[in-house]
């Protein structure tokens, strides 16, 4: 690859990122609008009608392929964290500000960073500590304990991202051994099932509006897939996992021009404190030439919790299992 061809890849694969991550803002700005129907309800509606998409994308891959999960327990568990984020995140959108919502989500690299210590072995040197650090106190800047009344969705939204951290741990465990069709389809499954079950006790009446807005956020969820997944086959998520951020500025734009919401300089200081700790953690990747959670990982979203990069998955899998077959070879001769 020449030096030019590379660098078309790197803005291409940035620009596809930062259209995704736009749709995702605009997604959940649709969510943030929506009033007086049970989050339950708004979850079940979004998710089925994210399949619709979903299924002509199955339909139209061409390929035969197996939805039984390898390791159906962790899978399972991964699907019960994307159920809290989601209904937690929903829920923090109804009622918090996106920028207040933005900024507890985006400390996520930070909970991964400390959940992979017992979880996965990983060892944590300095300068990560140092941006752990700054990413708490990045929230407690968001927060202000004690100046500021907290609300259940602060809490929620504090939940959100503690259910994030957890499925990309777990993302991170399974990546290589399941298929990333499996990935996306189980958790949509499960917050079809929940939610509707939910659902059925208790449903709300709603306008048409309403579920016309609830249709165009699972059609979104979908088109945001799309483009991450052609932005993570353009470059490596190095350059991706930075252009998240963007959703900050998309979040100030719909809070003063949509939600009429002022602009607290405290949530600006701390999520820019947040921001900073999550670069660090991705310069701490990059010099240490590793591939981390933080770099596979992105916001919930309405097809269930943060995805494994599709591509890097299934390449995975077909490195595994080109490595087995070689070695298989090599014993044999």
């Amino acid at each position: 690859m020449t030096r030019e061809s590379s660098a078309g890849s790197i803005f291409r694969g940035i620009g596809f990122s930062l259209a995704g991550f736009s749709i995702f803002s605009l997604h959940d700005a649709l969510i943030k609008s929506i009033t007086d129907v049970p989050v339950f309800q708004i979850v079940f509606f979004v998710v089925l009608f994210s399949f619709v998409p979903f299924v002509f994308m199955l339909a139209f891959s061409g390929k035969a392929i197996s939805f039984r999960p390898n390791l159906p327990g962790l899978v399972g568990l991964r699907c019960l964290f994307g159920l809290g984020s989601l209904m937690c995140a929903f829920y923090a959108f109804n009622n918090l500000p996106l920028t207040q919502v933005y900024s507890l989500l985006f400390s996520a690299p930070v909970l991964i960073t400390l959940l992979s210590i017992p979880i996965l072995g990983e060892r944590v040197k300095l300068i990560r500590w140092i941006a752990i650090l700054l990413g708490m106190a990045g929230i407690l800047i968001v927060l202000r304990p004690g100046a500021v009344e907290l609300s259940f969705g602060h809490f929620a939204a504090l939940v959100a991202a503690v259910c994030v951290a957890s499925a990309s741990v777990v993302t991170r465990k399974i990546g290589s051994r399941e298929h990333s069709v499996t990935l996306l389809l189980y958790p949509m499954l499960t917050n079809v099932v929940v939610s509707g079950v939910l659902v059925s006790v208790v449903y709300v009446p709603m306008p048409g509006i309403v579920l016309l807005k609830m249709c165009a956020i699972g059609l979104l969820s979908v088109l945001g897939q799309m483009l991450m997944i052609n932005a993570y086959r353009s470059c490596e998520a190095q350059y991706i996992a930075p252009m998240q951020y963007s959703q900050m500025l998309w979040a100030i734009l719909y809070g003063v021009f949509i939600f009429n919401d002022s602009i607290d300089r405290n949530i600006v200081l701390g999520s820019l404190v947040i921001v900073i700790s999550g670069l660090l953690f991705i310069w701490r990747e990059l010099v240490a030439s590793v591939t981390q959670p933080v770099l596979r990982t992105r916001n919930v979203r309405a097809t269930g919790g943060p995805q494994a990069t599709p591509v890097e998955s299934d390449t995975l899998s077909q490195e595994s299992q080109s490595q087995e077959s070689q070695k298989s070879n090599d014993s044999s001769t």
